[in-house]
């Protein structure tokens, strides 16, 4: 009987200790290349601290620790507000009837995943052919976070992607070039799509409608933009609602296949 009770301590502990590492793992996943990565580095330093002042039986410096830890619990929420909205989409657009989605929210269970096929080369290449033209381009590109609620704005495709596709698309007297286009592993499965438009006051005033779509679109899932300015034909790497720098176009594909990964 003793051993069977021991038993089961010792799987709810493997249970527990799974769940813990599911749970910090997406919150890395969402925050990772954020500034918000160094305060959560932060909260789980604190958070270790207090823990060990406990198992050590200080006392009076794990009460004041923990009261820090309680009392900071509303400032945590206005901080991540961003993260934790994208975090319960993430959970929410989960569909648990099905198990090939299911599973496929558990990236870290697989070697690849069907962001990670994007043809990043061909992308990136028609954007610098657009942007020597002054051509102006929005393309979104989906990670874990469903885009069904904007694909369904615009109009329905499933075209792989290739660099004279991506140019054809955006071309000036195309009927499809105004509005954003949805990618979904290797293939653009929606053109003409209306993103939702960020009403951030610290985007400056020169970065027009483009990349305030880009920024919303970002903020509200974790989907990468990238815009091509039809005014200065310069090209924006957005990720969670921020411009993200880079130094030339090699950069921005490493980067790019970086965070689809």
């Amino acid at each position: 009987m003793d051993f069977l009770n021991f038993l089961d301590l010792r799987i709810t502990d493997i249970i527990d200790i799974i769940l813990v590492a599911i749970l910090l793992y997406y919150i890395y996943k969402l925050i990772r290349g954020s500034v918000a990565i160094n305060i959560f580095i932060g909260i789980v330093i604190v958070w270790a601290f207090w823990k060990l002042t406990e198992l050590l039986g200080m006392e009076m410096i794990s009460s004041m620790v923990g009261a820090f830890m309680q009392v900071g619990l509303i400032a945590l929420i206005i901080v991540f507000q961003q993260e934790i909205r994208k975090f319960l989409l993430m959970i929410g657009s989960t569909n648990f009837s099905n198990k090939r989605n299911f599973i496929k929210h558990f990236k870290f269970l697989k070697q690849e995943s069907l962001s990670t096929n994007v043809n990043v080369d061909d992308l990136i290449g028609a954007c610098d052919k657009m942007a020597t033209t002054k051509t102006g381009a929005i393309i979104v590109l989906e990670r874990n976070n469903s885009l069904d609620f904007v694909k369904s704005s615009g109009d329905t495709m499933h075209i792989e992607i290739n660099q004279p596709i991506v140019e054809s698309i955006f071309y000036k007297n195309s009927t499809l070039h105004d509005g954003a286009a949805i990618v979904s592993g290797n293939y653009i499965v929606a053109t003409r799509v209306i993103l939702p438009v960020s009403n951030e006051r610290s985007i400056p005033l020169r970065f027009g409608l483009r990349h305030r779509a880009a920024v919303g679109i970002t903020e509200k899932t974790d989907a990468l933009a990238i815009v091509v300015s039809e005014e200065t034909g310069l090209i924006s790497y957005i990720k969670n609602g921020e411009f993200i720098l880079y130094k030339d176009t090699q950069e921005l594909i490493e980067m790019i296949r970086e965070d689809l990964v």
